[in-house]
């Protein structure tokens, strides 16, 4: 096997490794299997490389499982269409996130940069120190920067990992605002109204569970739960 002259070599080695990632695996990732540790070559092009996980991606179109570019890189994946017959190899429920937690991530994903100030400004009530904390913890949400006014505020945005778990490579990927409901004037009582009872938050992916393939058992991994925060 030779991948660094036979396509189809290629195609097999970087099946293998994606199959066996726990997580995505971006082009300089894959690109270090074949760079020669004794010379100065740098392996395989990057256009190269993508030209060959396009292919691949071809080759499991209409499977169950599909190759997927996001955020982090590529990954392989359960298609959407399959949940409901996966979710019932598992004992536990769907983890459940509080609407807190839903208008906190939806404001910061739509609204970044911003800061807690901006957050309870449009919520109308004070954030709880906890959401952010959960939500970074997640890998959702990162502090980017700090506002240039007094205090000096911390302004959050959301992360690769977030788009990842959403399945995206950009925010410009992002359901249309309008989808997810307006987010009102900080006299209201309400934000988003819509948001959990019109089935938003799995478009969303508050509560999607990102389904990969593990190399052991090929089965497919739910994304650890958010604790509850109101």
């Amino acid at each position: 096997m030779n991948p660094l002259e036979k396509p189809e070599d290629l195609k097999v080695v970087l099946e293998a490794a994606l199959l066996a990632a726990v997580e995505p695996l971006s082009l300089t990732e894959l690109k270090r299997m074949f760079v020669e540790q004794e010379s100065s070559d740098q392996g395989l092009a990057n256009d190269v490389l993508r030209r060959a996980l396009e292919e691949l991606r071809a080759q499991w179109h209409g499977r169950g499982v599909e190759l997927v570019q996001v955020a982090d890189g590529w990954r392989f994946q359960t298609r959407a269409e399959m949940q409901p017959w996966l979710s019932r190899l598992k004992n536990e429920k769907p983890p459940r996130y509080s609407r807190a937690v839903l208008e906190t991530l939806a404001i910061i994903a739509y609204r970044q940069p911003v800061t807690r100030g901006d957050i309870e400004d449009i919520r109308g009530v004070s954030v709880n120190p906890n959401i952010v904390k959960t939500l970074e913890e997640r890998g959702w949400i990162e502090a980017i920067g700090h506002r240039d006014v007094p205090g000096r505020p911390t302004l959050f945005g959301t992360t690769g990992h977030f788009l990842s778990d959403l399945g995206l490579v950009t925010l410009s990927e992002l359901p249309p605002l309008e989808e997810l409901g307006h987010l009102v004037t900080p006299d209201e009582t309400a934000l988003i109204p819509e948001l959990l009872d019109n089935g938003v938050p799995s478009t969303f992916g508050a509560v999607i569970e990102t389904a990969r393939v593990d190399a052991a058992s090929a089965s497919t991994a739910a994304a650890s739960p958010v604790t509850e925060i109101s």
